[in-house]
Parts: C-alpha cells; sequence; structure tokens
C-alpha cells in the first residue's frame, strides 16, 4: 500500500449525547501513534503547495516530517517560526479551504489532515513543558531597536504582529479595550471549540517574545492614536480592533425581549463565563425554543451554545440550501449530532411579541434559489404563499457584522472605506496616516482567523521595513 493509498486518520470527538450538556471541548485530539500514521501519507512534496495555500507560510511538510520522525517540539518549533497561535489555528482555522485543499493528495482522494497534526504538535509541546516546570512565557526576549510599536487590538491580527515585531527587535505595546486578551478567539468563540486556557497560552507565548499587554485602554477614547505618534513615544501603530458592530435583519420585531445579535449573545455566554454557571451567574436568559437566523461558524457556535444553555429544541433558519452555507463542515456535523434542526430556504418575515414585549414567535416564508447574485451563490427568492409561524421563545440574529466605529470615526486623517472599514493602500495593511497600518476585519470585514493573522505577519513586515529604511536615511 502507498502512501496516498493510505487513509486519513479521523479526529476522535465525544459522544454527541454527552458533549451537548457541557462546555467541554468536543474534539478529543490525536495521539503519538495517530499523528504519525497521519504524518506518514505526506509526500514531501518539492514544490509543497500546502505552503502557498497557508495565509501564514507554514513550513507544513517540514513540521510534518519532524513529527514522523517523533520529534514533536521540534516541530513546534518550526512552525512557530511562521506561526505564532498553532494551538488556536489548529482548532479554528478552516484547512480544508486553505492548506488541504491544495494538497497533492487531494487531487486522489482524502489531503493530508493538516490541521489536526498542527494541533497535536502544539499540545504535545505544551505538555512537554509542564512536564519539565517549565512556564509558558518564562524567557523574555529584549528589544534590539530604540522604536516602540503600539498594536491596537489583542486579536488574532495584533497578536500576530505584536509577535513577529517583537521577533524583529521592537518594543512593543498591545492595547486592548476589554479586561482581557485575545479579542474574536475568548468572546467569540466558545469553549467547546476553543478552550480559554489554550488562548491563555498562547498569549502568554506572544508575551514572552517581549509583548506587552496592557487591557481596559480603549484607544480613541482613553488614549487618542495620533498624540501617542507625534509625542515620539511610539514610531508607528497597526490597528486590529476587528468587526464588532452587528447586523440586524431590519424585520419588525427586532427590539423584542429575547431577541440577540450573535455576537451580544457569544460575548456574554464567553467573557461572563456562562459555560461555567452556575458558578457564574451569567445575566443571559435561553428559552426553551431557540431560532438561530445565519448558517456560518457564528450561528453555528451560538446554536450549539444556546444547547448546551439549556434549550431544548434549537433551530437553524437559514434562507439558502445547505451547499451554500458558509460555516465549516465539520461545524455543521456537529451541530447535526449534537440535535441541533436546520430549517433551509426559510427566511424571517417578523418577530412576534406577547403582551409583556418578550419573543413568543417568527413569522417565516419558504424560499427557492434563483439566479447567481453578486456573491456568486443563487439568490433566493421567496415562494408566493408560503408564510408559516415558528414558535420560539429566543432569537439570534448572526448574519455578520461590521466596523465597530468606535476607534474609526475618533482618529483624524484615518480613511474608510464605504462598508466603514478602514481602507488600506495595499496588501501590507498601510493607511491615510504615514506609520499607521491596519489589518485583520477592522479593513477587510468579517473573515477568518488564520486570514487576519496573515495581515498581522504582512503589516509587521511592511512596519520593519519602513523604519528600517527611515534609520537607513537617517
Amino acid at each position: 500500500m502507498t502512501r496516498a493509498q493510505k487513509t486519513r486518520v479521523e479526529m476522535p470527538r465525544r459522544d454527541p449525547k454527552e458533549r451537548g450538556s457541557d462546555f467541554k471541548e468536543v474534539a478529543l485530539g490525536l495521539d503519538p501513534a495517530m499523528a504519525m500514521a497521519e504524518a506518514e501519507r505526506c509526500l514531501n512534496c518539492k514544490h509543497k503547495p500546502c505552503v502557498s495555500g497557508c495565509p501564514v507560510q507554514v513550513p507544513i511538510p517540514e513540521f510534518i516530517q519532524l513529527v514522523l520522525a517523533g520529534e514533536f517540539e521540534a516541530a513546534d518549533a518550526k512552525i512557530k517560526e511562521k506561526n505564532s497561535l498553532p494551538a488556536i489555528c489548529g482548532r479554528v482555522c478552516p484547512q480544508e479551504t486553505q492548506c488541504e485543499e491544495v494538497c497533492v493528495l487531494a487531487k486522489r482522494g482524502q489531503p493530508i489532515a493538516i490541521g489536526m497534526l498542527e494541533r497535536f504538535v502544539a499540545d504535545q509541546a505544551s505538555l512537554a513543558k509542564k512536564s519539565k516546570n517549565i512556564e509558558v512565557g518564562s524567557q523574555k526576549v529584549e528589544p534590539k531597536y530604540k522604536e516602540r510599536i503600539a498594536v491596537i487590538g489583542s486579536g488574532p491580527a495584533g497578536l500576530t504582529c505584536g509577535a513577529d515585531l517583537a521577533s524583529y527587535g521592537y518594543g512593543v505595546d498591545i492595547f486592548e479595550a476589554l479586561h482581557d486578551t485575545g479579542g474574536v478567539l475568548r468572546y467569540g468563540i466558545p469553549e467547546f471549540r476553543l478552550p480559554k486556557s489554550i488562548v491563555d497560552e498562547e498569549v502568554e507565548y506572544v508575551k514572552s517574545l517581549g509583548v506587552n499587554v496592557i487591557t481596559n485602554v480603549a484607544v480613541g477614547l482613553t488614549l487618542d492614536l495620533n498624540e501617542m505618534l507625534r509625542s515620539g513615544e511610539y514610531a508607528a501603530a497597526f490597528i486590529a480592533t476587528g468587526a464588532g458592530l452587528p447586523y440586524f435583519l431590519n424585520i419588525p420585531g427586532e427590539n423584542l425581549n429575547g431577541v440577540y445579535s450573535a455576537n451580544e449573545f457569544l460575548t456574554r455566554a464567553n467573557l461572563m463565563k456562562a459555560y461555567l454557571f452556575p458558578e457564574y451567574d451569567t445575566p443571559i436568559k435561553v428559552g426553551k425554543r431557540v431560532a438561530v437566523v445565519g448558517a456560518g461558524n457564528v450561528a453555528m457556535d451560538a446554536a450549539r451554545t444556546s444547547l448546551r444553555l439549556g434549550a431544548e429544541e434549537v433551530f437553524i433558519v437559514y434562507r439558502r440550501s445547505r451547499e451554500e452555507m458558509p460555516a465549516r463542515l465539520e461545524e455543521i456535523e456537529n451541530a447535526e449530532e449534537e440535535g441541533i434542526q436546520f430549517m433551509l430556504l426559510t427566511n424571517p418575515a417578523r418577530i412576534l411579541g406577547d403582551d409583556r414585549f418578550r419573543v413568543r414567535a417568527m413569522d417565516c416564508v419558504r424560499m427557492e434559489l434563483g439566479e447567481p447574485d453578486s456573491s456568486g451563490r443563487r439568490r433566493p427568492v421567496e415562494i408566493p404563499g408560503s408564510q408559516f409561524t415558528l414558535e420560539v421563545d429566543t432569537v439570534i440574529v448572526a448574519v455578520g457584522q461590521g466596523a465597530n466605529p468606535l476607534l474609526t470615526t475618533r482618529v483624524e486623517g484615518l480613511e474608510l472605506n464605504k462598508w466603514g472599514n478602514i481602507a488600506t493602500a495595499d496588501e501590507s495593511g498601510a493607511t491615510s496616516i504615514p506609520g499607521v497600518w491596519a489589518g485583520g476585519d477592522i479593513a477587510t470585514g468579517a473573515s477568518t482567523v488564520i486570514s487576519a493573522m496573515g495581515a498581522g505577519k504582512r503589516a509587521a513586515l511592511a512596519i520593519h521595513e519602513w523604519l528600517t529604511s527611515k534609520r537607513d536615511d537617517a
């Protein structure tokens, strides 16, 4: 049997009947034997298409060969040459549409499970450090340049940019408006998909590179970005505040009690530790029947969180078909296994309330798919006379989010595009203000964790080259 003919190793997962009632991680991870068996399938291609498919250019064949040799800590070091957050990426990165999609084996069968191997390596490295009583982040790196850089936001783009700048030799301050770090990694992604302990470890690693993190500071309110640069305290800045302004449906009844944006719902559940209820008294109420409008990863997260918070029935309401659902296949399958019901080709028309202004039902209409629209997907068209009422007492709207104007509208000279995102001149994220770059969701609109990380890396390199050229000219 050739390498290419061997069956791809499957990720072990907890039983759906057990996991639907708690917030423990669903995917259990590979053991060393499973990881090495999967690594053996890699052809170690000379042209490395998987690397070109990775937004942060992880040396994938090289780290996989180290896994095959049983050198797990060396594999972790190899990944961290390009990716400072491997334990996170191994869990939430959509590898199936990036590195794995262009894997040579994908042309004839199943691609290498790159994401699972990345998670395995990161988890093994963490276990090794703990067994040796080595604290993550115990070795501080001192900067070699006098310039200091301000990074606004501690999500994936900000953490990556900060880590790379520190590796280049700069002092870095990351400013976070909330009381804890991680951005969407902490407040947006549920515990059962990305444990907070993993986020904590990855942040500590970034700090170990010399990055200083300052929480509870909202640049744009507490501090003025232009003044930070004019004073000379910071030589450059990177804005990575994410997309935190939720979109709504603009239908009657959205102001009723029991209607949440997915952003608010997941933030309450994560930051206020709903996953530890009743140990933590989290101010969030979930009814018996919950409708989640949308079909992306955020919608799946909201639906599965609702189930774990006590909902008896949870519905995904989506106006297109299964083929158009933007969520990862893994997340769709997990939701189905846990009992989430999918109401496809269905569109909400209005939300109905009772005499106490609480949600009691949602009027919907059936849809059919017409010709493709500007997104390339077939446009949903209402079927006349197909109206029906879905009895629910909670509605969670998960149809996307835009740029939070908290900072963008308060920085003089910062140009925005028509969607309210920061306008950038090129792939590096250069903005209209000299010395200021932007990246991640605040520049591109809502995207993936790994895409935001790629933006952070490109900006860090651009900042380094810009400051180097200024020193050379001096």
